[in-house]
């Protein structure tokens, strides 16, 4: 069974108590319950530290226990942010895939790839090639155009960068 850790964080603690009291009273199966719990440690105990080796242990842990495809789309978005935090990006965004074939409705994830593209649409640029570049960066406004259409009024920067370059439709 995974550590259970509460922070000294008023928020933190918070959660944990509520997700413990569901936890308890909400009629879910044992290894839906275990697989919460190394998904709430992954977060809450791991990643919001910096411990990212650890996160991830159980993260994939919970992989392995959920079956709920909703559920598993955040594990594998939060397995994309340990990715993206570690500069992984082609391992960032195999799981930003994976988690919107499960749930298509994660702005956050489109947005975190449009920002990988981003950064790499301006690599090309600092090497030389903007050919590639701007194959990047259209990639980029794609990703962005979706996450600003399942959340109008997010993602302002986004917006206007697609306005400014003239990629927004």
């Amino acid at each position: 069974m995974p550590r259970s850790r509460i922070n000294g964080n008023f928020i933190d603690k918070t959660f944990s108590v509520v997700a413990n009291i569901l936890l308890q009273i909400i009629p879910t199966t044992s290894g839906e319950k275990e697989a919460f719990t190394y998904y709430r440690d992954g977060v809450m105990s791991a990643q919001s530290e910096g411990n990212y080796a650890e996160a991830l242990q159980n993260y994939y842990e919970a992989m392995r226990l959920e079956i709920d495809p909703y559920d598993r789309s955040y594990i594998l978005y939060n397995i994309g942010l340990i990715h993206t935090s570690n500069g992984e990006h082609t391992k960032a965004l195999e799981y930003y895939f994976r988690a919107l074939e499960r749930n298509p409705f994660l702005p956050q994830a489109f947005n975190n790839m449009a920002v990988i593209c981003h950064y790499r649409g301006e690599q090309a640029i600092r090497q030389g090639d903007s050919e590639i570049a701007e194959a990047w960066f259209d990639q980029a406004a794609e990703y962005w155009k979706q996450a600003i259409a399942l959340t109008p009024g997010n993602y302002i920067e986004a917006h206007n960068w697609l306005k400014v370059t003239r990629r927004f439709e």
